[in-house]
């Protein structure tokens, strides 16, 4: 697969809300699915498939221990581009633009889409 059908892939699995407050849930931490129900306020269903999702796209791996299965992020930098794109739209919406608030990242970028 192309690496930007994959990372579209992944950014249409992060641009849900509750994909994300689950994930903020993790943290860096493992949970199991009746933690993550009570701290979201999410019906058990509903946190089940977004685990799901999340778990088929390789953003969270699982681990059992007994009759308990605890999710966990695979990558936990995660939280830091989570993080970055977060004060890029608050910079965004706000329209800062400072060099305080500026990081270049351009050539990492264009390395991505230059593999072959």
């Amino acid at each position: 697969m192309d690496d930007g059908i994959k990372l579209q892939n992944l950014f249409q699995t992060l641009g849900d809300a509750n994909r994300l407050r689950i994930i903020r849930i993790l943290g860096d931490q493992s949970r199991s699915v009746s933690e993550v129900v009570e701290k979201s306020g999410l019906s058990q269903p509903l946190v089940s498939h977004h685990l799901r999702v999340l778990r088929e796209q390789n953003i969270l791996k699982t681990k059992r221990e007994g009759p308990f299965i605890y999710y966990e992020l695979s990558d936990v930098r995660l939280l830091d581009a989570l993080g970055i794109i977060s004060e890029l739209h608050i910079n965004i919406s706000t329209k800062t633009r400072s060099r305080e608030n500026m990081f270049s990242c351009g050539e990492q970028w264009m390395k991505f889409f230059n593999k072959k």
